[in-house]
């Protein structure tokens, strides 16, 4: 699948970012294990219970994807049906990571019945909307992108649903991080964005930015869906897609390192710094830039 000598800072940028991924949420999987509350508590059965057990699956799902890559490390490069095989149990896994997440969207969402309440309005934004979006929403792509992962099947439908699923996950990223501010806002008022210079960029790439590069990825993606050939995709234009959502991240990351959290801590900084799961999204331009520079045969 790799073969040019040119492929070797792709391949070690795929590495790296599997080990982010597998590291990054083997510590969440098993921190939460440590330090999950009684199981006595309602709450604590019906969402970190489901939550903990879709981390073991991504854990899993995450170690796939690092000794799979390592075969082309070492140049034992797999056959299509064994690199397809390794790839939809990875995908397959991440969509029950997904689906674990119903049982906290649907407590979420019970808050609509009392959406006067500030505290059920908070926890309806910044938890049940986005939570169910993803739940229902990324396993649905990810089923579909498996089943299309068959050798005995042309590459067209697996490149279109892989298309599909990645431009998913980027509208739900921009779901989520929005919803959180939104929610921060709520609780804090629109000063803490308006007095806030930091705040108000840190929003404005959320909420605006994040959307754009959504839509620009859902563009790209029904404009390649005829492809029958991965290498025939556009490969600099998703080094592009890949490298922004990096970016945005390690933005998001440095302004904290830098400025702490600016006008207070609030559920912005404690769902970023957190509760995020996605913070080993910080390694992808590792695999986007190789691609933005990569020499389309």
């Amino acid at each position: 699948m790799m073969n040019a000598k040119s492929d070797w800072p792709l391949r070690i940028g795929l590495l790296f970012v599997a080990l982010a991924w597998f590291s990054f949420t083997f510590y969440e999987f098993t921190n939460g294990i440590i330090n999950r509350g009684p199981l006595t508590e309602l709450w604590i059965m019906l969402t970190d219970v489901p939550g903990c057990i879709g981390l073991g699956f991504r854990t899993v799902a995450g170690f796939i994807a690092v000794i799979t890559i390592l075969f082309y490390i070492v140049k034992r490069n797999l056959s299509v049906p064994e690199a397809l095989m390794s790839l939809r149990w990875v995908v397959i896994l991440e969509g029950a990571n997904f689906v674990s997440l119903f049982p906290s969207a649907m407590w979420g969402m019970s808050n609509i019945t009392n959406i006067t309440s500030t505290y059920s309005a908070l926890f309806l934004v910044e938890t049940g909307l986005p939570v169910l979006v993803e739940s229902i929403a990324i396993p649905f792509v990810l089923v579909k992108l498996f089943f299309e992962l068959n050798p005995k099947k042309s590459a067209r439908g697996a490149i279109k649903w892989g298309l599909i699923s990645g431009t998913i996950y980027l509208f739900v990223f921009w779901l989520n991080n929005t919803c959180n501010w939104i929610g921060a806002i709520m609780d804090k008022g629109i000063e803490y964005v308006s007095l806030y210079p930091i705040n108000l960029f840190s929003f404005g790439i959320t909420a605006v930015g994040l959307l754009l590069l959504a839509l620009f990825a859902a563009y790209f993606s029904k404009r390649s869906f005829r492809e029958e050939v991965l290498t025939k995709l556009d490969l600099k234009r998703i080094g592009v897609i890949i490298t922004a959502l990096g970016l945005y991240f390690n933005v998001i990351y440095v302004l904290w390192l830098f400025f702490g959290s600016v006008g207070g801590w609030s559920m912005w900084y404690a769902w970023f710094l957190n509760h995020n799961m996605d913070l080993w999204a910080l390694s992808l331009p590792f695999v986007g830039l190789p691609l933005l520079f990569h020499k389309q045969a």
